[in-house]
């Protein structure tokens, strides 16, 4: 196969790819859309902690998915001013760090929603689920506040005042940097992983001793294994910057559809379809919306 052809065939996976990609977050945004109107419109859906740390989660993931598709353009056309780059790279990567985070923490609603459900209103309230999602942003944010102290030590005079096509790398400066960012991600990524497990064994223990394959506890238990599914994903993303050094631009669109989208598709599933609430409150939607055209027809013709 020659050069060109080569060339060409690399940037036809590029394009289809990305327009894989724009479908998915396409999709994604929709549905979330309807979920969130679901969930605003709802008084006792809002006043749920459960509801509350999943409507954050969505809007967590679709701020992620959009800057990380713009990143993903603009690397390829644009040079933006470097304070602008490192700031949509800062709430990019915090966003990333959260969703782990935010995984963990619903976990735990569910774990003290079976095993302490009597003292689960003291725990879980919406207050609560305020402040704990507020410190999620704090930690996620960490990282990036020592990571930009290392930066204005280290850069050049001028570095700040130039034009770059935004991608991290352009802010690696000191070997330091990569250290703090990957101990960080890793020890997050651990303690999460345990939370997760240690939840699943709790609640499959209250599952087994229940004895019914539809009790709360087994679907509970569902739920958590999902999100160690979400979680696995996002561990195995690790693994593209090995296979973005020897695949190119294309693998990059692949790792992106594949790592970093498919774990936040699988939110709004997760709880937008299984969840009974839900379920039955777009299905009213949808169903108001039905007899509302109907009517409109209905006059139209008379």
């Amino acid at each position: 196969m020659s050069i060109n052809n080569y060339n060409r065939t690399s940037e036809i996976i590029l394009v289809v790819f990305f327009v894989l990609t724009l479908i998915c977050i396409c999709f994604f945004i929709y549905f979330i859309c309807i979920v969130l109107i679901v969930y605003f419109t709802t008084p006792h859906v809002r006043e749920n902690s459960r509801y509350v740390l999943f409507a954050h989660m969505l809007i967590n993931d679709t701020i992620y998915l959009s800057l990380g598709l713009f990143l993903a353009v603009a690397y390829q056309l644009l040079f933006i001013p470097v304070p602008l780059c490192y700031f949509i790279l800062a709430i990019t990567t915090a966003t990333f760090r959260v969703t782990p985070y935010n995984l963990a923490v619903m976990s735990l609603e569910r774990y003290l929603a079976i095993c302490y459900p009597l003292r689960y209103l003291m725990f879980c309230t919406v207050q609560r689920s305020y402040s704990v999602i507020s410190v999620m942003w704090i930690v996620g944010l960490l990282p990036n506040v020592a990571d930009v102290i290392v930066l204005s030590i280290s850069a050049k005079d001028n570095f700040f005042s130039q034009r770059l096509l935004c991608k991290q790398e352009e802010f690696l400066v000191q070997p330091v940097q990569t250290t703090i960012r990957s101990v960080t991600f890793l020890g997050s990524l651990i303690v999460v992983a345990l939370v997760i497990l240690i939840t699943y064994i709790k609640v499959m223990m209250v599952a087994r001793k229940s004895g019914s394959g539809q009790s709360s506890a087994s679907k509970a238990g569902r739920t958590v294994k999902l999100h160690a599914f979400q979680l696995l994903l996002c561990v195995v993303s690790l693994t593209s910057v090995i296979t973005e050094f020897y695949g190119g631009d294309y693998l990059t669109m692949i790792n992106f559809l594949v790592f970093m989208c498919l774990p936040r598709l699988l939110s709004p599933l997760i709880y937008g379809l299984r969840d009974e609430v839900f379920r039955k409150c777009i299905r009213n939607m949808y169903s108001t919306i039905c007899k509302g055209k109907s009517v409109d027809k209905i006059k139209s013709v008379k």
